[in-house]
């Protein structure tokens, strides 16, 4: 029989379900790794073989990351790319991630995760698209089963150099297209878990436009078809991006995307800040996702995504980190805010978003993005058990408990109190349980020390 699990008395439970519900004084019941009952307290068991109590905490269904790219953790602030756009910043950090190891892709995953699931993250997609030195997606997956994390690990690739028009070196790319594909079907094969429930999920994502070659766009989306995979990548991030599209492709690059087969329910875009009125309705029309990143958009000074205009339209909006070199924190709460201000400022209104909104994008956005709706995103009987906490007596919250759930937005307390992943706890009171966090740090360090200056 499951074990059960019950977090109990929570000053407020903001179920984020169809009902919106936001319950006083609440319990939620756990059977397994799902879900069983949530409500009032008087309403749910008083015991179960484990309880925490609540009393004192906001609880929120755990938030969901839908871009990153966790080996840059390795190169955060790294002084040649600090005040740079998009191309230059990649520019100066190419040469850099040449040199990356598996050690150094597992140390910055679980570097990442870390971060992320303190600051409430329980699901995250990482783009992993460059393979060097023998580094594979099987190091990425390998950190996440030891964080305990839920995670959508998306096979990148870049094969289009410099010397046929790309961006990166002709070092850093796999050049041979048919084995990029191989490696895809081969990670599918091994490491996906098509079950709705499941930790690990593989996703197919050829980098960019200025990274890959238009077959391989396409041939990576029939293959992710056949397999019945997610697809994800990079689409008009900036003003280079949009002239290098018109350039190469003669088309926007929405128009390139639908012309290589790349819209759809199973699709899901980054950042997409200069998408036009025709890709909007593109997207909306189509079901095809975005993942806004409005840290890392403002850091490269790419602009501000029209995310209003694509919520009402129906387009699928979740939030993404992005790499930890273009926003130089994995703090998703964080990026929930940003994400309610820069709305606020792009429409110069303050109505544009609201923090409660900001959480939706956060949790079911995100959920509907990955193509998760039904298993997670919110607190609700089925649903798995991924579930935050937060200490209400924190000081970025004091004085504002007349409102406690827009208060994690405004306020953005920086620490969960307590992280249920797929019914397992795996931060209490504050601390991270499946890894020692300072042994975490260190490694980190001293592999980000040796990739950046050789020792």
């Amino acid at each position: 029989m499951s074990s059960t699990l019950l977090l109990k008395n929570a000053l407020v439970i903001a179920t984020l379900d169809d009902e919106q519900r936001e319950i006083a004084n609440g319990s939620v019941f756990i059977r397994g790794n799902r879900v069983e009952a949530v409500g009032p307290a008087s309403e749910l068991p008083a015991t179960a073989d484990k309880v925490i109590d609540m009393t004192g905490h906001v609880l929120i269904p755990g938030l969901i990351n839908t871009h990153h790219h966790m080996f840059q953790s390795l190169t955060r602030a790294l002084p040649a790319a600090q005040n740079a756009e998009l191309f230059d910043w990649l520019t100066a950090l190419f040469p850099v991630w040449q040199n990356i190891t598996p050690a150094m892709q597992r140390a910055a995953t679980r570097t990442a995760m870390a971060e992320l699931m303190l600051s409430g993250c329980t699901t995250a997609a990482d783009h992993a698209y460059l393979y060097v030195n023998g580094t594979r997606l099987d190091d990425s997956v390998q950190a996440a089963q030891e964080m305990g994390m839920r995670f959508h690990a998306v096979r990148g690739a870049m094969s289009l150099g410099q010397s046929k028009g790309g961006l990166p070196p002709d070092a850093l790319v796999e050049q041979d297209e048919d084995a990029i594909l191989k490696e895809m079907q081969r990670v599918v094969e091994e490491l996906h878990d098509a079950t709705p429930d499941a930790m690990i999920k593989v996703a197919l994502g050829p980098c960019s436009p200025f990274t890959v070659t238009t077959d391989l766009m396409r041939e990576g989306a029939a293959l992710a078809r056949s397999y019945g995979v997610g697809l994800h990548t990079h689409t008009a991030e900036n003003a280079k991006d949009l002239a290098f599209s018109k350039e190469r492709y003669g088309m926007t690059p929405t128009e390139y995307t639908e012309s290589v087969g790349w819209v759809g329910h199973d699709v899901w875009h980054a950042h997409c800040v200069h998408l036009d009125d025709p890709g909007i309705a593109l997207f909306a029309r189509t079901g095809t996702g975005v993942a806004h990143c409005p840290c890392s958009n403002m850091r490269l000074a790419s602009g501000i995504a029209p995310i209003r205009k694509m919520r009402d339209a129906g387009v699928k909006v979740g939030l993404g980190v992005d790499g930890s070199a273009s926003n130089d924190t994995n703090n998703l709460l964080d990026e929930a805010r940003q994400a309610m201000l820069s709305a606020r400022v792009r429409d110069e209104n303050p109505t544009a978003m609201s923090a409660r909104e900001a959480l939706y994008i956060a949790t079911r956005g995100g959920a509907d993005v990955l193509g998760r709706a039904d298993m997670l995103g919110r607190i609700q009987p089925g649903y798995c058990a991924d579930i935050i906490a937060f200490r209400t007596d924190d000081i970025a919250m004091a004085g504002a408990l007349i409102d406690p759930i827009a208060a994690l937005v405004f306020c953005t307390p920086q620490r969960v109190a307590h992280s249920i992943i797929n019914g397992r706890q795996v931060i209490e009171d504050g601390v991270l349980l499946t890894r020692e966090l300072p042994l975490i740090i260190e490694e980190h360090n001293a592999l980000a020390r040796e990739l950046v200056l050789g020792k």
